[in-house]
């Protein structure tokens, strides 16, 4: 292992355990896809809050690691032969972790696509569907007059929640093992009903297994554990 002292962003959060991950990261629904990560694959990680509050994400030592000023964002010091790797998308890092670790993410090739295949349609569909329900219905948006963006985002997730419910039956989790796509999954449901209040506008209470699916996920003691990571002050 190399150290870490090239990368500019541990000049502003310094590496108390330098041999472990390093996580840039906040509790937002995809930030914590890769703490929760971290606690189930057991892989020793330093978590740091980007207060965005504070503007931490815009300042030169975070954007020289993510250009896109988003979280979350890891530096691994133990990287590909050896060396020290920084990565930001949580989707990417989700595969990473899951490679390195070796485990969430089937070895059999068709598992291993199908899994993708699902972590992609939450990073695509999921995610940013839910996230623009949110700012339209709760946020700065849901002061604009006009109702057709607010009334396709709504009418989007239930479309989404809908395959999301037809994948689920039968089925524990979305590739019948739990895995990555479920990590990344998940904490959107909990975002939806939660912090963004839209139970009531995507007939949440219609559906039966994406609600027996989130309670199982929110059961388990390593997600948990990434559910408060980074802690706050």
């Amino acid at each position: 292992m190399t150290s870490l002292a090239h990368f500019p962003i541990t000049k502003r959060w310094p590496a108390q355990h330098p041999d472990r991950i390093q996580l840039y990261s906040l509790t937002t629904p995809n930030g914590v896809k890769v703490s929760i990560a971290l606690e189930e694959m057991g892989l020793p990680y330093e978590a740091h809050l980007v207060d965005f509050a504070n503007s931490d994400q815009m300042t030169p030592e975070f954007l020289s690691l993510n250009p896109n000023n988003k979280i979350p964002a890891i530096i691994d010091p133990d990287g590909p032969n050896g060396q020290p790797i920084g990565l930001f998308e949580s989707g990417a890092i989700l595969l990473y972790l899951a490679e390195k670790s070796g485990k969430f993410l089937s070895a059999d090739p068709e598992k291993r696509y199908k899994t993708i295949q699902w972590l992609m349609w939450q990073m695509g569909g999921l995610g940013p569907m839910f996230g623009q329900l949110g700012f339209f219905t709760k946020f700065a948006g849901k002061a604009i007059e006009d109702p057709r963006p607010r009334q396709r985002y709504i009418e989007e997730s239930e479309r989404l929640l809908g395959v999301l419910e037809d994948r689920l039956d039968g089925r524990d989790w979305v590739m019948g093992e739990y895995s990555i796509a479920d990590m990344a999954i998940a904490p959107w449901l909990r975002n939806l009903i939660g912090s963004y209040e839209a139970g009531p506008l995507v007939d949440w209470d219609d559906l039966k297994n994406v609600p027996a699916y989130l309670d199982r996920f929110l059961a388990r003691p390593a997600v948990q554990r990434g559910l408060v990571s980074p802690k706050r002050p």
